[in-house]
């Protein structure tokens, strides 16, 4: 296993993530100040969270008023679903494995003034979720990197950080376009310091198609990491290639800026 790609890289991340100047009460991120409680993923330590902003097209100003339903799977200190509330999002469910992570984004919500558009829900993937309830955009920005299948968790905060076996993975690629609405779109945050080779047996095994819709280059401690946003779609476990071809659990990459910042 690659350095980059360490699953003991990344559990010691999630410690130094705890270190007390890692961890102020309340931080600044893409101009608004959000509170941070303890045991939830810090927005500054990692730099993911204003990734995903960027992906998601979340990072103008511009509210743009949508009559449609948006999820958050771990959202953390809810940053990206309140961002969502704030951009023209009429109904936003921020959801999290960790109940300390709940509290933080009902937090931000109330401080940002848009609890009357943001619930916050404690729910291991979709299984805290009413079982009709159906969204027209599903995001999560994954734990991507692999853990052993037999690793055991140490603290609630390790989850944000890696999925033992992909048995996470597995769960979302399979239930998430059961989720969505018609036209709706379920998508995930990955990265080059994950398994991709395994993402596309996932979705080859489970009967779903992947598609990479954005790119977008960092400079993680040194280290050059792609991520992706990539849609999970319904479909016979094929993806069609850039050439028209199809490759068995595949990615097809539509054309996308590739910005660089660094992480």
């Amino acid at each position: 296993m690659s350095e980059i790609k360490s699953y003991l890289r990344s559990l010691e991340r999630s410690r130094d993530s705890m270190r007390p100047e890692h961890r102020p009460k309340v931080f600044s991120l893409r101009g608004r100040e959000w509170d941070l409680l303890d045991t939830v993923f810090a927005p500054l330590h990692a730099g993911t969270t204003e990734i995903v902003l960027d992906l998601l097209g979340l990072s103008d100003s511009v509210r743009r008023p949508r009559r449609s339903a948006f999820l958050e799977i771990g959202c953390g200190t809810g940053v990206v679903a309140v961002t969502a509330a704030l951009a023209g999002w009429e109904r936003v469910v921020a959801s999290d494995v960790n109940a300390k992570a709940v509290a933080n984004a009902a937090l931000n919500a109330r401080r940002h003034g848009v609890v009357d558009r943001v619930r916050a829900v404690h729910s291991d993937l979709f299984d805290g979720l009413p079982a009709g309830q159906l969204f027209d955009t599903i995001v999560w920005s994954s734990p991507y990197v692999r853990a052993p299948e037999d690793y055991r968790f140490g603290s609630s905060l390790e989850r944000a950080y890696v999925d033992p076996g992909y048995e996470a993975h597995r769960r979302y690629v399979d239930e998430a376009p059961r989720r969505l609405v018609n036209g709706g779109r379920a998508l995930l945050h990955f990265s080059s310091r994950g398994d991709m080779d395994g993402l596309r047996r996932i979705a080859a095994e489970t009967g779903r198609r992947l598609r990479v819709l954005k790119r977008h280059d960092v400079v993680d401690r040194g280290d050059l990491v792609e991520h992706f946003l990539v849609e999970v779609r319904s479909g016979e476990g094929a993806s069609e290639g850039n050439d028209g071809t199809v490759r068995r659990g595949g990615l097809r990459t539509e054309p996308a800026p590739t910005a660089a910042q660094p992480a």
